[in-house]
């Protein structure tokens, strides 16, 4: 009597089913890195031992967008890179998720130019956006657990019109800058 009542909806197996290969997904995301500037040292430095992005089953970096299921998209995109960074999109497998780790990737930086692209997502939709120039390796990582909480709670990412809608989660700084040490003073004292 009371086990019917604790039951989901669609049933025990399929709920099941569903937690599980949530968690297969959220255990195995295959980043592609997309880093063209000082934002692809810091992503660089998360696989180190120090930040060691394996530890959330982000390790097996593909450099093959057939073969990744996360976009990283870190630093500055022109607008020649452009098409390109479309093309990798689209060859990703689905379901897929995009990081914009950086100012540039996000808004274009300081690079107001016609030739910088102001926000890569006025071109793929972006899940999470990670504030920063550049951002420190532990604001990935948690860009990275972010979309892991997106999938173990809603699983395969919402089509509207069939077309995918991004997320648009901007994290907040987690770190305070310190104070600057004291004054130097050059000469005699």
């Amino acid at each position: 009597m009371g086990l019917e009542a604790s039951l989901t909806a669609d049933g025990f197996l399929t709920s099941s089913l569903q937690h599980l290969i949530n968690w297969g997904r959220r255990s195995s995301l295959w980043p592609m890195p997309f880093a063209t500037a000082c934002c692809g040292i810091e992503l660089m430095s998360t696989a180190s031992s120090r930040y060691d992005i394996a530890r959330f089953g982000a390790e097996a970096i593909r450099f093959s967008p057939r073969q990744a299921d996360l976009l990283i998209v870190a630093g500055r995109v022109g607008i020649k890179m452009l098409p390109v960074l479309q093309h990798i999109y689209m060859q990703m497998t689905e379901p897929r998720w995009v990081i914009s780790m950086g100012a540039c990737a996000s808004t274009g930086g300081v690079f107001d130019t016609y030739a910088t692209i102001q926000g890569v997502d006025q071109f793929i939709p972006v899940d999470v956006y990670v504030p920063g120039c550049p951002p420190r390796p532990e604001m990935l990582l948690e860009g990275v657990m972010a979309i892991q909480r997106i999938i173990d709670n809603e699983g395969i990412p919402p089509k509207v019109g069939g077309k995918r809608a991004p997320l648009e989660i901007a994290l907040a700084p987690t770190h305070e800058v310190s104070p600057q040490p004291a004054r130097l003073t050059v000469g005699a004292s």
